[in-house]
């Protein structure tokens, strides 16, 4: 049987939401994953989140039962790393607005971590902390003001965990931008430097990206040339799915990483509307409508699938079949 995956030399996965929530796997996930690499699929897990170095977060993906090495992590710091070493001379020192993580990998990079104006910083790079102090907010805006340059590591707004959806790294920069007036580059997903320096270190060259957000995981994908498939176990769901404009629609949808063992979920246009499986939707009066609801998830990924080439393609109204699909986000 061809799977999803069969047409990929690797699958690349965001981690929150996609993998993890928190500190525990998602149901099936694990299983999942060996299943892949069982079958010879290369792994790489990607992720926005700099508060922790690659090698942390293998130790945690090993720690849930997922087969993983340090160099299969890639974050969003080592992409900016390898930004920064072509804007800044080597030694150059910066004040970091993040974790000793973060402090830590710069200093690999060639960089020399600061954290008091009287160093003289020449540029401020800031990535997300948990328990971000509001002193090093303050300084990180002082020092830009004076005339550091300023680098984040991401623009997630927020991340799921396990006890909901929580503020990111988006919102840790907006507290600074505010003060000085604009936005810094960044690495992270959406931006391609973390998809370049991802196939860089792995060696991929026809991937698939899984991920569960829009405004990152599926545009950066897009942004990147890359393929994706997004998934429901995090962040966003069938309503953002909808509204995406057309470089944040992914390639393939499916409830959980799972669906890269499972054939491609095909849609083919019938009259003024569309199947999938054994679902159908079409148009009547700009709406999309259906005779009947499947009541199993694949079914209504199924029915989704229809409806969301309907919006996308002709501009349909489906925000009343979206809100019948009750067993999708």
């Amino acid at each position: 049987m061809s799977t999803l995956v069969s047409g990929y030399d690797a699958a690349l996965f965001d981690l929150d939401g996609v993998i993890y929530l928190g500190p525990d796997a998602i149901d099936g996930v694990p299983e999942a994953l060996a299943d892949l690499r069982a079958g010879g699929t290369r792994l790489g897990f990607v992720t926005n989140n700099a508060a922790r170095t690659p090698a942390a977060v293998a130790e945690h993906l090993r720690d849930l039962g997922i087969d993983a090495s340090d160099s299969d992590v890639v974050n969003s710091t080592q992409a900016t790393v390898r930004m920064l070493q072509g804007k800044l001379p080597e030694g150059a020192k910066v004040l970091v607005v993040g974790t000793d993580a973060l402090a830590t990998q710069l200093a690999e990079g060639g960089f020399v971590p600061v954290s008091a104006l009287d160093e003289e910083p020449v540029a401020v790079i800031q990535g997300y902390h948990p328990q971000l102090p509001w002193s090093l907010l303050e300084l990180g805006a002082i020092a830009v003001q004076r005339g550091a340059a300023w680098f984040a590591t991401n623009p997630d707004q927020t991340r799921p965990t396990e006890r909901g959806i929580l503020p990111g790294c988006g919102g840790q920069v907006d507290l600074i931008a505010d003060c000085v007036g604009h936005r810094p580059p960044m690495a992270g997903k959406p931006f391609r430097p973390l998809f370049d320096e991802t196939l860089l270190r792995l060696g991929a060259t026809h991937p698939v990206f899984v991920g569960d957000r829009i405004d990152t995981d599926i545009i950066g994908a897009g942004n990147a040339g890359m393929d994706s498939l997004f998934v429901f176990t995090g962040a966003h769901g069938k309503y953002d799915l909808a509204a995406a404009e057309p470089i944040g629609r992914p390639t393939h949808i499916g409830y959980d990483v799972s669906a890269l063992l499972a054939p491609v979920r095909e849609v083919e246009t019938v009259g003024n509307g569309f199947r999938c499986a054994g679902a159908e939707a079409w148009m009547v009066d700009g709406r999309a409508v259906a005779d009947a609801v499947p009541q199993d998830i694949d079914g209504q990924l199924d029915l989704l699938w229809c409806v969301l080439h309907a919006v996308w393609r002709f501009q349909a109204d489906g925000k009343d079949l979206l809100a019948r699909l009750d067993r999708l986000r």
